[in-house]
């Protein structure tokens, strides 16, 4: 099997950045005073507390503050772990299989202890029968076997430098409370029982949720938690629109406010509790990736196999005079998944390494993949007369054009598409309507259709939409998940995150590859290439990026002076601030 040493992290390339007896993460304060609370608004509402399978609408958040794992994930360092339930980690010298040894003072919140049966039992649930994101993994997993009282190896059956981090990555549930119980069932009657430091507390549906810290929480002196988990309540109220959200904490009903409307922070924010500085207005910068935000377009559907026609849509939707209405071109624009960062790909023709990767799929990459590809740029003025009329050659050359004013394709049927929105998301609904004026000019009339969150959510789950408002968050480490994101084998699987319904071999291969890379080098380059194959795909219209964070928060609540380089990452802000009189 190998030698190996048990260590206290891992990290994808080297080792972690801390040493084995570091005291606290480099962006937490120890010596950070407990209490007080934290009030978000939320929109929408929820109808389960299991944020780890499929069925049911959940609040986001609770998969951060209920899914404590055995490693935690340092948001300084691009991917490196360090124990949490877990001791030590020892791997592989392949990292062909990977082994944790359980901390025996860890405890759920009923002060029962963490078992290697609570390890194995969640591993295979999760896997089995568990969220989507969990079960590529479980794929990977040879055996599974209990190599002592307190630990666990796990050995894998596909070369995947990846895997012995993301082991250390699933949470730990309490295997008794599910005996007898269907855990894929959605429900609001049972809260898992988990070893994380919050604990729900109180809720109702559709009007509030509230996480309470737990006193008794097990692991306050371990290094990777001090200085977090520091306030005593996170409260989540729940809105019906972004309106009524934000008029809540005007009037001091909510607390803390992540603005991403910049035109509203620079107009709306002068309300009274922030002239009397009880609000605080703070501007936080990172150095996460761009992501991609926009609107998709789902290839499943004939309107949009075409990726001529997918071109026309990027074509006509004018973001210059977009983003002037909504942000005062305040916002710059997503360039492409990983924009904003070093793995973003670079301009102009494909060369090096990526050229390399990217050749043998030549046949098939779309125009622009290998030759580059940028954004349509409208002069800025509301007829975008150059993009429309890219539009319509783009739609011409797919076999379609206007036809006594109405884009038609031979057979005189009329292209039209839905798109679907989730209630109370005015800022989509804006930008909807004034992409609807522009799709207007080429003959097209797209219906919208608004929908709760849970339809939302059903119908999502289910592909069934043309074009919907899409967010995916990406890292400086991606990895597996990228599979679930962009990969074939998974593009029809129910509850799925590849809303685009891409399924290139390029995009296979160039997962495979970031996983498989035994260099930084080829790490970087396979990104690169990954990034071309998706932006050139034109499946989304890009929207404008964060590239800072906006936060107006009650004074009281303070963040440390040493900022991660992923910044305002979710969970973030209540992991480390504190609240302070």
């Amino acid at each position: 099997m190998g030698i190996a040493q048990p260590k206290h992290g891992i990290a994808m390339y080297g080792d972690p950045a801390l040493p084995p007896d570091f005291v606290s993460l480099p962006y937490a304060n120890p010596d950070a005073p407990t209490g007080g609370q934290i009030v978000t608004a939320q929109v929408g509402s929820f109808d389960s507390l299991n944020p780890f399978i499929r069925k049911g609408s959940v609040p986001w958040q609770l998969r951060f503050f209920l899914g404590e794992s055995l490693m935690g994930r340092s948001l300084d360092e691009p991917f490196s772990l360090y124990g949490v339930l877990a001791e030590s980690i020892e791997t592989g010298p392949n990292r062909e299989w990977v082994e944790f040894t359980l901390r025996d003072e860890a405890r759920f919140s009923d002060g029962s202890p963490v078992t290697i049966a609570d390890v194995m039992w969640s591993y295979e649930t999760l896997g089995t029968q568990g969220h989507g994101r969990y079960r590529g993994f479980w794929d990977k997993i040879e055996t599974m076997e209990q190599t002592g009282p307190q630990s666990v190896r796990f050995t894998f059956n596909t070369p995947d430098r990846e895997l012995a981090l993301l082991a250390g990555m699933r949470p730990i549930l309490k295997k008794a409370q599910w005996d007898g119980v269907d855990f894929a069932e959605s429900t609001t009657e049972i809260v898992p029982i988990t070893s994380a430091p919050y604990v729900i507390n109180d809720f109702e549906p559709g009007r509030f949720l509230s996480l309470t810290r737990n006193p008794d929480y097990w692991g306050k002196d371990v290094p990777f938690r001090r200085g977090t988990n520091n306030i005593d309540e996170v409260r989540l109220e729940f809105f019906g629109d972004e309106t009524a959200a934000f008029e809540a904490f005007k009037v001091g009903e909510v607390n803390s406010n992540r603005e991403f409307n910049v035109a509203r922070w620079e107009s709306q924010y002068n309300f009274p509790a922030i002239e009397d500085g009880d609000v605080v207005l703070s501007v936080l910068p990172h150095a996460r990736p761009s992501g991609m935000t926009g609107f998709v377009m789902n290839t499943r559907r004939d309107q949009f196999a075409d990726w001529r026609v997918r071109d026309a849509m990027l074509q006509v939707f004018n973001f210059e005079f977009i983003n002037e209405a909504m942000t005062g071109s305040a916002q710059p624009r997503i360039t492409s998944y990983w924009s904003n960062s070093p793995l973003g790909m670079d301009e102009g023709p494909a060369s090096g390494r990526v050229l390399e990767f990217l050749e043998p799929f030549a046949a098939e990459l779309i125009p622009g993949t290998l030759e580059g590809y940028i954004l349509p740029v409208s002069d800025g003025t509301e007829r975008n007369r150059a993009g429309t009329r890219a539009a319509l050659a783009q739609m011409e050359a797919a076999g379609w054009t206007v036809q006594d004013g109405v884009m038609k394709n031979a057979a005189g049927m009329p292209f039209t598409f839905e798109i679907l929105l989730s209630q109370g998301a005015s800022e989509n609904q804006a930008i909807i309507d004034m992409y609807s004026e522009s799709l207007a000019r080429i003959g097209v009339t797209p219906a919208v259709a608004v929908a709760d969150s849970a339809q939302f959510k059903e119908r999502t789950d289910a592909y069934d939409f043309d074009m919907t408002y899409y967010r995916r968050g990406v890292s400086l480490s991606p990895g597996n998940e990228q599979y679930g994101y962009y990969g074939s084998e998974r593009a029809n699987e129910h509850g799925g995150r590849n809303l685009m319904g891409v399924q290139s071999a390029a995009a296979d291969a160039m997962i495979g590859r970031l996983l498989t890379s035994e260099s930084q080098d080829d790490f970087v380059a396979a990104v690169k290439a990954l990034d071309r194959v998706l932006t050139a795909g034109r499946y989304v219209i890009p929207i404008y990026q964060w590239n800072i964070s906006r936060i107006a928060h009650a004074k009281e609540l303070r963040y440390p002076e040493n900022l991660p380089i992923f910044g305002d990452w979710p969970g973030w802000q209540p992991d480390v601030w504190w609240y302070e009189d």
